[in-house]
């Protein structure tokens, strides 16, 4: 139920924090020119309302038709959703948000249904005219059906929000709120829920509370002055500072949540500092124009309606406040490990022991060769706030350890792209990293700031590339190149064809380029195709099912003048074995083939030293 949860909230979210820019301009444009903004300007403010109107729905169901079905999902989601706008006269983000995503699935299934049915040549006229149609019934479906169903539900969202704050109760929201932001369903609550019901607020009032709740910087606040002033612990004491800035300035929620997590009591300090700053909200009406996002100061008091600026502010100070005097005690009280972190510090140390030498252990029992690693993913819940911080902090380690050709990448951890083999999660976030990259070596953290592992990565790194405890005896003798001098044999007595290639693929082992497995797939690779391409030229090379036997992409040069005799009538007198995986395989080939283009081009290489063949191929 939780995944599912999730799951939906992430959906909701991917489809709005794309588009948060545009909210942004639209929430400035607001608090800037409407009649009680702080440069009123008749003219300049008719841009308020087709912002909300038409931009912002159609941007939201672009991208949820894109995150659906790619370009084709986004033009029909567009297309769909133009007709729930036209067709109620609310505000249509949740519409959106709805339409959206089932027109694009609707097309998906179409297209599905058609694959490999049209003949060549109406592929354009069916996938061109199955928009127009599917989408011109789908906004037709949108007009009469799904935009008088969205009037009703944000009627009944409208009435039960009034009731709230009628009787005072909308504070009461964020017993809900901060539990849910520590689980790391921020982003879901804000942008998938909170942004929307906002907009509706903003073309009534010019300002939104909904835009307060879960944005506003106090709570974490409080919580991190606390652990400054009164951790035990000196690692945690001595990175609640630096943690601090980065929310309170960066807006990165996400930094305070591991120290929620560390004693979970704290919940209470996130939960009565944000009930406190809402009361208080509510008591005076205060909202802001647009979405602060990130849930930075900075943004927070920028998105202040004209006069209100001190208001907001001191809505955060009271969050911070509350939240602050909670929390203390509960800091001070507590020891300086909990079963939490003793339990990760174990589950690391195991990872790390299971991952010595240059070879790492993962978590499905394969293994990853760390000396090929030249790039590492950090994953968090949406791929933007405390990802990229953390990403930033690891890849200043990596530089300042001399590892600059490592680069470091931020990503949701439900988009983590395939093939890659280094991802760094929140220990909360492990499981569902272990789904999107099935294979990789999954380095779980507590503290984005201090995190002890990101030294541990940088020496695991530096130890695999210095040849400590390499799996293969020889394997030392790779240094990174694609090609290696000692990998160029001259003049070479003829042999068999099946010699040739398990003497030349030795050489690829020997250099760490692959396994042994892999060279008994060069000779699978020749029952299957004749790797004698002509022009006295063969290109052995593995079949797909080996392409996981390679260690680091790699070549091996033998020539042999007096030729081999290939089968299927090809003599062969120059051998070029090549590992390489993905499209690079395919690329490698064709800059060899090209390079051989003719005999004469051959006899030439045939006639080269170790030295001038190096210089052709490398």
């Amino acid at each position: 139920m939780k995944e599912r949860v999730q799951s939906f909230g992430r959906a909701l979210s991917a489809m709005v924090m794309p588009n948060i820019g545009a909210f942004i301009a639209w929430g400035l444009i607001t608090a800037l020119f409407i009649d009680t903004g702080w440069l009123p300007n008749a003219r300049l403010s008719t841009m308020v309302s087709p912002f909300l109107q038409y931009v912002l729905p159609i941007l939201i169901a672009y991208q949820a038709g894109r995150n659906v079905h790619g370009a084709r999902g986004a033009v029909i989601a567009v297309i769909a959703t133009v007709g729930v706008i036209c067709g109620s006269e609310y505000t249509m983000l949740m519409g959106a948000m709805a339409m959206g995503p089932f027109a694009a699935w609707v097309l998906k299934k179409f297209d599905a249904a058609i694959d490999g049915k049209i003949k060549p040549g109406f592929e354009m006229l069916v996938n061109n005219f199955s928009i127009g149609i599917i989408g011109m019934i789908l906004a037709i479906l949108g007009f009469f059906l799904i935009a008088p169903i969205m009037t009703a539900i944000l009627v009944i969202l409208s009435g039960g929000v009034q009731i709230l704050v009628d009787h005072g109760l909308l504070p009461l929201i964020s017993i809900f709120v901060e539990p849910a932001k520590v689980l790391f369903l921020n982003n879901a609550i804000n942008h998938g829920i909170f942004t929307p019901l906002g907009g509706e607020q903003v073309a009534a009032a010019g300002k939104s509370i909904f835009y307060m709740i879960e944005t506003n910087p106090g709570s974490g606040t409080g919580i991190l002055l606390a652990y400054w002033l009164f951790a035990k612990d000196k690692t945690t004491k001595d990175s609640a500072p630096g943690a601090l800035i980065v929310h309170l300035l960066g807006g990165i929620h996400e930094i305070y949540f591991p120290y929620v997590l560390m004693n979970p009591l704290l919940l209470l300090a996130a939960i009565g500092g944000s009930v406190a700053a809402m009361f208080y909200n509510s008591l005076f009406k205060l909202g802001l124009s647009g979405p602060p996002s990130p849930g930075s100061i900075l943004a927070y008091l920028a998105m202040a309606p004209k006069g209100s600026t001190f208001q907001v502010l001191l809505g955060v100070v009271i969050a911070a406040a509350v939240s602050f005097l909670i929390a203390a005690p509960i800091v001070r009280m507590a020891g300086t490990k909990n079963l939490e972190d003793a339990q990760a510090e174990m589950k690391d140390m195991k990872a790390q022991a299971k991952g010595q030498g240059a070879y790492a252990a993962t978590d499905d029992g394969g293994e990853v060769d760390l000396r090929t690693i030249d790039r590492i993913v950090f994953a968090c819940d949406a791929g933007m706030g405390s990802s990229a911080m953390g990403a930033a902090v690891l890849q200043r380690k990596l530089e300042g350890a001399g590892l600059t050709n490592i680069k470091v990448e931020h990503f949701s951890v439900s988009e983590v792209p395939a093939g890659v083999k280094f991802v760094v999660c929140h220990q909360d976030l492990a499981e569902r990293a272990r789904k999107s990259a099935p294979g990789a070596r999954i380095v779980t953290i507590s503290n984005f700031m201090n995190a002890p592992q990101y030294d541990q990565i940088v020496s695991e790194i530096i130890s695999a590339r210095t040849n400590r405890n390499v799996k293969s005896a020889d394997s030392h003798d790779y240094h990174g190149g694609v090609l290696l001098k000692k990998n160029i044999v001259m003049n070479c007595a003829p042999v068999s064809k099946e010699e040739a290639i398990r003497k030349i693929g030795q050489l690829l082992v020997d250099s760490g380029y692959v396994t042994e497995k892999y060279v008994d797939g060069m000779i699978a690779k020749e029952d299957i195709f004749n790797t004698a391409i002509g022009n006295n030229l063969a290109i052995p090379h593995g079949v797909e099912s080996v392409i996981g036997e390679i260690r680091n992409s790699g070549l091996a040069i033998m020539t042999y003048p007096e030729g081999i005799d290939w089968g299927d009538g090809e003599t062969v007198k120059l051998v070029i074995a090549v590992a390489s995986a993905g499209d690079d395989h395919v690329e490698t080939l064709g800059k060899i083939a090209t390079t051989c283009e003719s005999e004469e081009a051959v006899d030439k290489i045939l006639k080269m030293s170790v030295d001038e063949v190096y210089d052709l191929f490398a």
